[in-house]
């Protein structure tokens, strides 16, 4: 008993046209014989494009909600092909419509364009995390690090084949990488392209490989390289380091090397981009009648004038003296020092500094403490 075409491609009878459409294309993916080699993959896929070539057309459509499956492979249904009969396989549907197989199923399934077998292949991006101290994201610092990498083998010169010996042709796809495949589906029989499995793409074959690289044209080999990272970096930038990834292939560009940079906490301050906060404490003379003091600033010990009258709690602005921005040329623009002031309320006190302090208090609001 043939199954619900709807049940089939897993939708609702209210399907709209784009459900249809991704429904089908996930299930295309999971079944299409040149995926799937389970048994009974081929027949569902079969199925699966029954179903949607009969759903995606809407007359077709009406007449299956009306009649069923009958319909679809009566006259002018899914079977009778389209317009007027089915000649010679996928290629030719009559009156003059013609299709490229190849090429539907590339676009259909998103493989773009083919890439060459011969054709230059760049290699691989490669990625190294940093950890860095918080005075770095100050003043920067030039790192050495060392790179795991792939690259050209010294012993063939990247061309895999042992010294004396060249890579040949391979017979089997004429030095294409590709060969053609016979398919069946329910529209008939047509060829598509594949790898060639007698050199994997590559279009030519390696007889007697390179002992050092088997046959791969690359070897595993750590190199130095160095990263100059820049003042004002933050947690999560990247650096770029040019052509220090992975070696190309036939010939190919390599790829770069990322840096992931980690800036560490600071123990004094705290950070927001540019912008650092610290505190500092003060005596409640200092706070009533101001002065100066010496606080750890980004770049080192820097002056600060406290302001006479200064609260508990107040923050101060140092302008320009926080980190230096990462955009800026030679790091001439810089976040702000914002200082939050503790002010230190003396204990213990001495007779003489009680009755000072209880004169005071009295010639400002006329209040003895007790």
């Amino acid at each position: 008993m043939s199954k619900d075409f709807y049940e089939v491609l897993g939708v609702s009878k209210t399907a709209s046209e784009d459900e249809l459409k991704k429904a089908y294309r996930k299930l295309a993916r999971q079944y299409h014989p040149d995926v799937n080699k389970e048994r009974g993959a081929e027949e569902k896929f079969k199925e699966i494009q029954k179903a949607y070539e009969t759903l995606s057309d809407p007359q077709k459509r009406r007449q299956y909600d009306q009649f069923g499956e009958a319909a679809a492979n009566g006259p002018g249904g899914f079977g009778q092909g389209f317009g007027g009969g089915f000649q010679g396989g996928f290629g030719d549907f009559g009156g003059g419509f013609s299709m490229d197989m190849e090429s539907i199923f590339e676009t259909f399934f998103n493989r773009g364009r083919r890439r060459d077998s011969n054709e230059p292949q760049p290699g691989d991006d490669l990625r190294y995390d940093l950890r860095v101290p918080f005075e770095v994201a100050v003043n920067g610092r030039e790192y050495t690090i060392e790179i795991p990498q792939l690259v050209a083998c010294e012993k063939c010169g990247g061309s895999g084949a042992k010294a004396g010996s060249q890579p040949t042709t391979c017979s089997k796809c004429g030095g294409q990488g590709r060969v053609r495949m016979a398919q069946h589906t329910i529209l008939g029989s047509f060829e598509q392209v594949v790898t060639c499995p007698a050199c994997h793409g590559e279009g030519k074959v390696i007889s007697d490989p390179c002992p050092d690289c088997r046959g791969t044209g690359r070897v595993r080999k750590t190199n130095k390289v160095k990263v100059k990272v820049p003042a004002g970096v933050e947690t999560g930038i990247r650096l770029k380091v040019a052509n220090a990834g992975n070696a190309g292939q036939r010939g190919g560009p390599p790829g770069n090397l990322y840096i992931y940079i980690e800036v560490e906490d600071s123990a004094v301050f705290e950070r927001d981009g540019q912008d650092i906060y610290s505190t500092a404490t003060i005596s409640y003379a200092q706070a009533a009648l101001g002065g100066s003091i010496q606080v750890q600033g980004a770049s080192g010990q820097i002056k600060v004038d406290i302001p006479a009258g200064t609260q508990p709690g107040a923050t101060l602005r140092l302008r320009g003296k926080g980190l230096p921005s990462l955009n800026s040329f030679g790091g001439a623009a810089r976040g702000d020092h914002y200082l939050k002031i503790n002010v230190s309320v003396p204990k213990n006190l001495t007779g003489k500094q009680k009755d000072l302090l209880m004169s005071f208090a009295k010639s400002v609001d006329d209040a003895i403490i007790h």
